[in-house]
């Protein structure tokens, strides 16, 4: 297939926008942090509640299940960037946030290469273009990244990365498959607009909201 330059630098430009807009709001200080997920919070609302209707219009559990998929995990994130006190910011309280983001991050990026490269055996009929060799490559390759970075800086043991870089990988996966459902049972490509060539809120972040749980009751139970 002919790579289509155009589409290809609308894709390239919104990526780059979108990795400063996250960075700066992960980075900064935890109100921009608070403000970064709350956009993206009623964001993945806005197009849940969209999608939710082409499938069925008077479906009366819109408020329960968008509070379990999406504003309990975004509320797990802010506890673990914010630890006890919201008018102290610890820049310690980033690490955690940033890992889940970076594993989710190389996971997708890596399960795409190694997918174009040598995928051949289709994962689901939910969503045809993943395959086995580019989950399972995605998911070795965020492993022992993150599992490098860990170890090099010494942040927590490395141990504990590898496990969430495990658990962002698997639930990160499972969330990709969720949202693809839920778009094929809307009959839409994309969940909105938000990135030209990307999609919308839901389809940026549809694996970190399944991946925060897990991870928070990893970090609050095993790692604090």
């Amino acid at each position: 297939m002919a790579l289509d330059s155009k589409a290809f630098k609308t894709r390239a430009l919104t990526s780059i926008i979108f990795v400063i807009i996250m960075l700066a709001g992960l980075l900064w200080n935890q109100w921009s942090f608070i403000i970064l997920f709350t956009i993206i919070h009623f964001g993945c609302w806005y197009e849940f509640v969209k999608l939710i209707k082409k499938i069925n219009p008077s479906y009366k559990l819109i408020s329960l299940s968008g509070f379990i998929y999406i504003t309990l995990p975004i509320v797990l994130l802010i506890t673990i960037r914010l630890g006890n006190n919201i008018n102290i910011d610890n820049n310690f309280l980033k690490i955690i946030p940033c890992g889940i983001i970076f594993s989710i991050w190389i996971n997708d990026t890596m399960a795409y290469v190694v997918g174009s490269l040598i995928g051949k055996t289709s994962l689901s009929k939910i969503s045809p273009k993943k395959t086995w060799e580019g989950t399972i490559g995605g998911a070795l390759l965020c492993i022992i990244v993150i599992a490098l970075i860990g170890y090099a800086t010494h942040f927590y043991n490395y141990t504990d990365w590898i496990i969430i870089a495990m658990l962002c990988a698997i639930c990160g996966n499972i969330g990709d498959l969720l949202e693809s459902k839920i778009k094929r049972m809307a009959k839409v490509k994309d969940s909105g607009t938000l990135m030209p060539g990307h999609g919308g809120f839901l389809d940026r972040f549809d694996s970190l909201l399944v991946a925060i749980p897990f991870v928070w009751f990893y970090y609050f139970f095993f790692m604090k």
